[in-house]
């Protein structure tokens, strides 16, 4: 029998997919014979007591989910998500500088410091890539400081906005789609695959408008449809950053796949991503419990 902990923040447990799913984690635990425990960031000096630690809140190499993580590596703990991918996944010029080693398709990506703003650089940067182009701050997630941008003028008032949080940013070519992939993998292994259909008018998974906030449809496959190129595109890009459980998002253009970008800590909400493939709580047990 393993002793699992599962990190929760207090919002993790404000949304009823969410609360579901971890609902969903404790019952698979039980019922291969493991304990499941859900821990808070006062529990971190208990850590040590278990065998695995599930992290499911917003990873972030400053907050205390990390702390957490580095808690569970230092004292040989199973541990998702790990700490080398945190930093490398919450960090989008490392990441892509992880999947351009690795030879992967990416949109054109160009990265840019903040003492190298400059309008006659910018404008560089738009001819060679297309206007418009997509800024991206190195922290970025859930489409929040992501931004597209057709002038010099916007990109240098985005840009300023972005360096007053950080050195550098992501500047890359913009890729239309009313939909992202989604490839799901754990240590290898791909666990789903979804589509992330945009909402109305946007071209993010996350929209704003009076107000109020609209997310992308979550259309679960069948993996037996899903096309095997997807599949190992997804696999190749997990495998660029390490072996833990990642969100590969891919953007189809003519056939072709484009890696746009690895998540740790991916989704899996209830009755959204395991849609078509309820055994992914069962198979990430296995994973923390070392079978």
């Amino acid at each position: 029998m393993a002793n699992i902990a599962c990190f929760v923040e207090r919002y993790t447990i404000n949304k009823a997919d969410e609360l579901n799913a971890l609902t969903n984690f404790k019952i698979a635990a039980v019922n291969m014979g493991h304990q499941f425990d859900y821990i808070f960031r006062s529990d971190m000096g208990r850590i040590p007591e278990f065998d695995a630690l599930f992290i499911r809140s917003t990873t972030d190499p400053m907050n205390a989910c990390y702390v957490a993580s580095r808690i569970a590596e230092m004292n040989g703990l199973r541990v998702i998500d790990d700490p080398d991918s945190i930093i490398i996944c919450c960090d989008k010029i490392n990441m892509y500088l992880s999947l351009q080693r690795s030879g992967l398709r990416i949109p054109e990506t160009r990265f840019l410091g903040k003492n190298d703003l400059d309008r006659r650089v910018v404008q560089n940067l738009i001819d060679e890539l297309g206007a418009p182009v997509v800024i991206k701050a190195p922290f970025s997630s859930f489409s929040v400081y992501v931004e597209k941008v057709d002038n010099v003028h916007s990109f240098c008032e985005t840009a300023r906005r972005y360096f007053r949080r950080t050195s550098e940013i992501v500047v890359q070519q913009f890729t239309p789609s009313n939909f992202d992939w989604r490839v799901t993998t754990l240590n290898g292994e791909a666990l789903f695959v979804c589509k992330y259909v945009m909402p109305p008018h946007s071209w993010k998974i996350q929209h704003r408008e009076n107000g109020h906030v609209m997310w992308a449809k979550i259309e679960a496959m069948d993996m037996a449809e899903v096309d095997p190129a997807l599949v190992e595109v997804g696999l190749k890009a997990s495998e660029a950053i390490g072996k833990g459980l990642y969100g590969v998002d891919v953007k189809e253009i003519d056939g072709e796949y484009f890696v746009i970008e690895v998540n740790d800590n991916p989704n899996i909400d209830a009755g959204g991503e395991d849609a078509k493939n309820p055994e992914v709580y069962e198979r990430i047990i296995k994973y923390l419990a070392g079978e």
